[in-house]
């Protein structure tokens, strides 16, 4: 799914609501999700999952175009754990 189609979705199952209302509540709830986890911090969605960053060690790369050797500086990435009711939705038979 992407940006649009889940933007139909809800515009869909909220007929009450402009097209730009959605959008917004959109907005608001992926920049309130990337701003907590810039700040370090974990966003938690019960029944859904949990996101949160995890530091990689510097490392030593490789070019794919000349072969060089390059150092790889360490950074945070971001991680998402889903939760227990997530797997068994995926996992249901």
């Amino acid at each position: 799914m992407i940006r649009s189609e889940l933007l139909q979705a809800l515009a869909k199952d909220s007929p009450g609501m402009r097209s730009e209302e959605i959008e917004r509540v959109v907005d608001v709830f992926f920049d309130e999700i990337a701003k907590r986890l810039a700040d370090g911090g974990r966003v938690e969605l019960r029944g859904f999952g949990a996101f949160s960053t995890r530091e990689r060690d510097a490392r030593k790369g490789r070019n794919p175009r000349t072969g060089d050797s390059v150092e790889v500086p360490g950074k945070r990435v971001p991680y998402f754990k889903p939760g227990k009711d997530m797997r068994l939705r995926l996992n249901a038979e």
